[in-house]
């Protein structure tokens, strides 16, 4: 496939998200994001090893916060549609998707 060709699986899987879902997922992303760019400055301006560490760990559960709230809406929401509808490969995603989380 051609690195600009579009796959047509791909872009049928879309999710229409409630504004307060959109709203709540982003506002985590940008607060990840600020915890990210704070992390950069530290290394530039040389802080302590153990200081960065800790603002790491903060990113960290932060993204894995992220993660939870993502999965759960998505189980709540994709999953269950998709068993109710008698699409049970989604189990299988599911289950895919949970090995990668937990590495």
């Amino acid at each position: 496939m051609e690195e600009n060709a579009k796959c047509p699986a791909c872009a049928a899987r879309k999710k229409q998200r409630s504004e307060e879902e959109y709203k709540n997922l982003i506002h985590r992303l940008n607060r990840i994001e600020g915890q990210i760019r704070g992390i950069r400055g530290m290394v530039e301006q040389d802080a302590y090893c153990v200081d960065i560490l800790t603002q790491s760990a903060a990113a960290t559960a932060a993204i894995n916060a992220f993660n939870r709230e993502l999965l759960a809406q998505h189980i709540r929401t994709c999953v269950a549609d998709d068993i109710r509808a008698g699409r049970e490969e989604t189990v299988d995603e599911l289950v895919d998707t949970l090995q990668k989380l937990m590495k």
